[in-house]
């Protein structure tokens, strides 16, 4: 599989609100790991808001969106009451957020190649670690990330418990 990993444009918008709702349409029927609902997240807005950030990345295969991500300067406050073990300012941290493969495309390697990419990006724009939560019980990503060399920082309460979603694991990749 050819996977091209690029800066997501305007004209991406509608094919990556098509994957959120392909698979959150796929988490309702399967294991829903990261807990996400569909028109609650991700939703179009994240799309948007990524590619007006200029911070969300597309991955492609054949020129299909097949994966995406985007990578903020700005923590989750909960990040703020863990105990990291470096003390960055966040200009010097990215933040992996809206972390999503299209559910024809996972165990494809779509999921790593995002992670790759996003410790590469990191590398050149000379940021001093990555950071990330995720849902306690989405263990397909936790073993992605701790694979990926990423290691547990925290347990923190992320304040979605009304979607029952009550404690997300921090982790951090110090490059």
């Amino acid at each position: 599989m050819n996977i091209i990993i690029e800066l997501g444009k305007p004209s991406d918008i509608d094919e990556l609100e098509e994957l959120y709702n392909d698979l959150n349409d796929y988490l309702e029927k399967e294991i829903n790991y990261p807990g996400w609902r569909k028109g609650i997240y991700p939703t179009c807005q994240n799309a948007i808001d990524g590619i007006k950030n200029c911070n969300l990345y597309v991955a492609k295969n054949n020129g299909k969106i097949v994966g995406s991500l985007i990578l903020s300067h700005e923590p989750e406050p909960a990040y703020y009451k863990a105990n990291w073990n470096f003390e960055f300012d966040y200009s010097d941290v990215f933040v992996i957020y809206t972390f999503v493969v299209h559910p024809n495309f996972l165990k494809c390697g779509v999921g790593k190649a995002l992670i790759d990419f996003s410790i590469e990006h990191s590398i050149k724009s000379k940021v001093k670690s990555i950071r990330l939560d995720v849902y306690e019980n989405n263990m397909p990503a936790i073993r992605l990330y701790e694979k990926c060399g990423f290691k547990y920082i925290d347990t923190v309460d992320l304040g979605l418990g009304n979607y029952g979603l009550n404690w997300f694991r921090l982790y951090e990749k110090i490059l």
